[in-house]
């Protein structure tokens, strides 16, 4: 299986991370990948950035050197009623917009309150992805969350850097996640959660997971750069229609 692009993506100005825009795009340029999503963390997280440059993304070019760069955030769900740390006038303006739990952001509640807060998450038009959906520090109801998402059109992601010292615990959780997404057929979001460009499309755990489990390819939204902005356009994202004219135009 392999794979386009990568749509979990962090810099420095997550506060945590160790790489620029520039350092992302020569690694990309490197290991051939052809597009990644900006995702820095939303202002609620410790160390982030504040919303306006989460805003400002509209000065990034949209292809630099060669690799294709979506805007985008890694929202913080930060109440079991779903709310986001970033506005929406903000959210619609992106090309791609995660939403996540952090135990910096809101106390792990019950598996239903966290079950709840991801479900209402989803209830926002502009959010695409959850991520590290299998969080063991956030039990959930995988089953409720998965048939909720297949309802809404969001995508679940199978996070690498979960398998490895990020989320320690998490790995049966995300197994048993792509086992249910394969079985209601739901479209899956991988992404590596990059905080340092070396990081940069590593799908290694994942990748072994989804042959030991038979997954279909169709199923993976990082296969093809077309998946991805078909996917987005269906969305109605504001400004990815100019971008799908321009892959056309560079291929």
């Amino acid at each position: 299986m392999k794979f386009e692009l990568d749509t979990h993506v962090h810099t420095i100005a997550s506060g945590h991370g160790y790489s620029t825009v520039h350092d992302l795009v020569r690694e990309a340029k490197s290991i051939n990948l052809k597009m990644f999503a900006l995702t820095d963390h939303g202002p609620a997280m410790p160390g982030g950035p504040h919303v306006y440059h989460i805003g400002n993304q509209k000065v990034i070019p949209r292809i630099i050197d060669g690799v294709f760069v979506l805007r985008g955030v890694e929202a913080n769900i930060i109440d079991y009623d779903g709310k986001l740390d970033v506005p929406d006038d903000y959210l619609e303006e992106l090309d791609l917009v995660i939403a996540s739990l952090h135990d910096v952001c809101i106390k792990p509640g019950s598996k239903e309150e966290n079950t709840r807060a991801i479900i209402k998450a989803m209830d926002n038009k502009y959010v695409d992805i959850i991520a590290h959906p299998g969080n063991p520090a956030f039990p959930i109801d995988e089953e409720k969350v998965l048939k909720a998402a297949k309802e809404k059109n969001v995508l679940i992601e199978i996070n690498n850097s979960s398998f490895g010292k990020s989320r320690p615990g998490s790995k049966e959780n995300c197994i048993r996640i792509a086992k249910i997404a394969k079985e209601m057929n739901l479209n899956l979001a991988v992404g590596s959660d990059t905080h340092i460009s070396f990081q940069l499309g590593k799908f290694d755990y994942v990748k072994e997971v989804f042959e030991q489990i038979g997954m279909s390819e169709d199923l993976i939204i990082n296969t093809s750069i077309h998946k991805l902005i078909n996917y987005l356009e269906q969305k109605g994202k504001k400004n990815i229609q100019d971008f799908k004219a321009l892959i056309q135009t560079e291929e």
